[in-house]
């Protein structure tokens, strides 16, 4: 890297392999910088800038964009985000599963599973633009774009999640949307799987979803299931999305359940013929084990469940759910129950579901990991390099440009991210540079909070973000992440 102070850029990466997100073959050439863009792509041998960072043997990408985070209030808690800067991560999607820290006034302590994100306390923002200005006083090191969850809503206007909502309940939630929409969010999301949704029909949801055509925002769900009647699920989205006239996003598709085992290409084909009508996209994570609140309905002796978290009965974390019932001697049901509320990983995905999902062509990358989970899934400090690394590298499972194009400009096409996803002159400079023959995750499911190797730098906005074996940027003033509105407004840091 060299310096001088009398220059046209203020920075130039030269030398690099560039993949710029659309999906197409490499390229070298150099990439310049000025402020918060990217102002160059070329041969620019003899332009100056007040950095010059020689990337010979590397790759330069786009930032990569996690579009499946829980991670409303760790952006506030923990504003350095290492667990996802460290992975090459400069943009998240949170709101995710219904489950949103705004807008969202807390009246109790936050039912399941909007425990996920944090304690009672942590919950202030009862408007989006609140939970705005406060992203914008501790400026975050990542950027970010916010959906509404529908669980939130409910909690903030029905007693009683068990059942669904009632005229009245349906016109006060589609109220709150509504302002959240014109204060920036994406859309709306929902995790009908989740106890305190599934009591909600069809109809309530598509009440709601009526309010997203007219912001040209999208629908993200977390099926009603993604076990034996995944196909049902399914349609249950894609009819919401004909009746709404907006896009649809599957959130972490999978085939959950040992019965459900090997079912991916007939639920693919599913999606691809209803996209031969509606626009369709899903998201997912690179593991085969899924992890979420300690859910009844999923407890099985099919395969091993982790137990990550309990508050009843928090010294047996860290223990599979099978070995606390024999230590308690009784049934896997029964220890479920006098564990709740608790946390669990769960190993029940087919890894070649897995892999013939990752490889769908409108399936982008997302981590969904826990922030506060004491011992959480891996995929919260790995996903993106395990992609890279595991699956497009060791096991060729899809070209590295194609890798990338699922977790940049993909991402950013379907949650219609302006000026980002692409390595483009006039767009915004989120870059990460890595090394493709060393790029690994290395967080596991017995140490998950290990820090991926191969991220060597790391840009948001313009502004040397990350350094591998240096870290991330420690004050505000030095970070450099936006709330990314739909408003197509970029609100600063």
């Amino acid at each position: 890297m060299s310096v001088d102070k009398q220059a046209q850029y203020d920075l130039l990466i030269i030398n690099a392999e560039v993949f710029d997100g659309s999906g197409s073959k490499s390229f070298y050439q150099d990439v310049a910088i000025n402020d918060d863009k990217i102002i160059a792509i070329g041969s620019l041998n003899n332009a100056t800038a007040k950095t010059i960072f020689d990337a010979s043997g590397l790759v330069l990408a786009p930032g990569f964009i996690d579009v499946h985070t829980h991670d409303d209030l760790e952006l506030i808690r923990n504003p350095q985000m290492m667990a996802k800067i460290s992975q090459g991560i400069t943009t998240v999607i949170i709101g995710n599963c219904g489950i949103s820290a705004s807008p969202y006034t807390l009246l109790d302590v936050p039912p399941d599973p909007i425990n996920l994100l944090g304690t009672q306390e942590e919950f202030n923002f009862a408007s989006l633009n609140d939970y705005i200005n406060t992203f914008s006083e501790v400026k975050p090191s990542v950027n970010v774009a916010a959906l509404v969850g529908h669980t939130a809503l409910r909690a903030q206007v029905m007693d009683n999640l068990d059942r669904a909502a009632n005229p009245v309940e349906i016109s006060l939630m589609k109220t709150k949307l509504r302002i959240a929409l014109q204060q920036g969010a994406k859309g709306l999301s929902s995790g009908l799987a989740y106890h305190n949704a599934s009591c909600a029909p069809a109809a309530e949801l598509e009440e709601l979803a009526a309010e997203l055509n007219a912001f040209n925002a999208i629908y993200t769900t977390h099926l009603r299931t993604e076990f034996d009647g995944i196909i049902d699920a399914l349609d249950e989205a894609f009819t919401l999305g004909r009746h709404a006239n907006v896009p649809v996003v599957i959130s972490h598709l999978k085939c959950a359940g040992k019965q459900n085992w090997g079912r991916s290409r007939d639920v693919i084909s599913h999606i691809e013929n209803a996209q031969q009508h509606q626009h369709i996209a899903c998201d997912c994570y690179p593991y085969n084990a899924s992890s979420s609140t300690l859910d009844l309905k999923q407890v099985t002796a099919d395969f091993k469940i982790f137990i990550t978290w309990s508050m009843s009965h928090s010294e047996m974390a860290g223990q599979s759910l099978a070995d606390i019932a024999q230590q308690w001697d009784i049934s896997l049901m029964a220890a479920a129950e006098r564990l709740q509320p608790a946390g669990a990983v769960y190993h029940g995905i087919y890894e070649a579901d897995v892999r013939n999902i990752i490889k769908f062509p409108t399936t982008m990358i997302g981590s969904d990991g826990l922030p506060c989970d004491p011992h959480p899934h891996p995929r919260l400090w790995g996903a993106f390099p395990r992609v890279l690394g595991h699956y497009s590298r060791d096991h060729n499972l899809l070209p590295l440009g194609q890798a990338i194009h699922k977790m940049t400009g993909l991402s950013a096409t379907e949650f219609m991210l302006e000026q980002r996803g692409f390595i483009k002159e006039g767009y915004f400079a989120d870059l990460v540079l890595f090394d493709p023959k060393t790029i690994k995750d290395c967080a596991n499911f017995v140490s998950p909070f290990e820090v991926s190797t191969g991220i060597k730098q790391v840009w948001v906005n313009g502004q040397s973000s990350y350094q591998e074996g240096i870290g991330t940027n420690k004050s505000a003033e030095q970070r450099a992440g936006r709330f990314l509105s739909h408003n197509s407004t970029q609100v600063s840091g």
